[in-house]
């Protein structure tokens, strides 16, 4: 897939240094190999039963980066009531780099944005994980409209309207990376059964 990257207290300048590159290499890598044909065939597996391109992303984004030692679904905190559900965890996270893939509500942006601070940060509360730098990966808004997307979902261009206000709580080093459409094909909302469903059609 290709990409954009917005860099947020030159999070991107850090994460070139060479104790974070390596990493860094592999986030990369792992969108640059999702390519179109990759996504319409994890997305027709579903058989009718997806509507958007973000759970294809999602699931092929987890295999290349568990695959390359990074752990999904890590937990920030080590507290027990910490530790149930997903609200306190990170999507990704390998030893100095936390990882938000957000296709997620618009209004959860600024929680997207805060969670690699809390990772990143000294706490009151025991830490399951300490990085360093952060990374956000979301949609652009021309990949919402060809993937299917929610209406509600936030896009890339949205998040990055967030960080000059929001300057003095996200206060780690952070990239915040928009996925690009595919060049090949576009997702057609249809209603099949009764059930919203995204059809696979070439351009």
């Amino acid at each position: 897939m290709q990409y954009k990257i917005h860099s947020h207290r030159h999070g991107e300048t850090v994460l070139k240094e060479e104790k974070y590159a390596h990493l860094y290499k592999e986030l990369l890598e792992a969108i640059d190999n999702i390519s179109d044909q990759d996504l319409i065939d994890r997305h027709e597996s579903y058989d009718g039963k997806s509507m958007s391109m973000s759970k294809a992303i999602n699931e092929l984004m987890k295999e290349r980066l568990v695959e390359k030692g990074w752990t999904a679904e890590a937990p920030i905190f080590n507290e027990s009531e910490y530790l149930d559900g997903s609200k306190w965890y990170l999507d990704f996270a390998k030893e100095s780099i936390s990882v938000e893939v957000a296709f997620n509500h618009g209004e959860a942006t600024s929680w997207n944005l805060l969670k690699p601070v809390l990772a990143s940060e000294l706490n009151d509360v025991n830490k399951a994980i300490q990085t360093e730098v952060g990374v956000v990966i979301t949609a652009t808004q021309e990949l919402k409209t060809t993937g299917a997307f929610d209406g509600a979902v936030g896009t890339y261009e949205k998040f990055l309207t967030y960080l000059k206000p929001m300057q003095n709580q996200l206060t780690v080093p952070m990239v915040v990376i928009g996925l690009k459409a595919p060049r090949s094909f576009v997702l057609e909302k249809k209603k099949i059964d009764g059930k919203n469903v995204g059809v696979v059609h070439k351009v």
